[in-house]
């Protein structure tokens, strides 16, 4: 009797190599695909002429621009009298006119925080001036107003 011959090991041998022709073309095909496009934005008109607008008046005399940053404020009163809070304004702005004063109310609390210091230093320094005037002082890091800056045009 003859034994049958399988042939298996030449068609899988076959499959491997038609597969590797396969991926070969797959992926020259996606690197091809790999150029770079155009962009066109398409917009309103209207969009240069508002922000030009808004630059004019921004720029405009008599306009205040705030601009504004992260520092520090020094509280000098915390309570829920509303009375006692527009005192102790009123008692820091007489020794310091020049000194900006905020009141704050955040339920149900009244706070009155003084200074717009760009460092923690400057804070402290004034935190001594008034240890002698007022019992509670804290140094609060917040959102300030930065002061304007003159410039010089020559």
């Amino acid at each position: 009797m003859k034994k049958a011959v399988f042939d298996h090991k030449a068609n899988f041998s076959l499959i491997k190599y038609c597969f590797f022709f396969i991926l070969l073309i797959a992926s020259s095909r996606s690197f091809a695909q790999q150029t770079r496009g155009k962009v066109e934005v398409i917009k309103d008109p209207l969009v240069d002429t508002l922000i030009a607008k808004r630059l004019e008046m921004n720029n405009a005399v008599g306009v205040p621009t705030t601009f504004s940053s992260y520092g520090y404020r020094v509280q000098i009163f915390s309570g829920s009298n509303r009375k006692d809070a527009f005192n102790a304004q009123a008692r820091l702005q007489d020794q310091y006119p020049e000194l900006r004063t905020y009141i704050i109310y955040s339920e149900p609390n009244f706070k009155v925080r003084a200074g717009d210091f760009r460092t923690r230093l400057e804070a402290q320094k004034l935190m001594q001036e008034l240890r002698s005037s007022f019992s509670s002082l804290f140094i609060i890091s917040e959102k300030i107003n930065l002061p304007k800056t003159e410039s010089d045009n020559d």
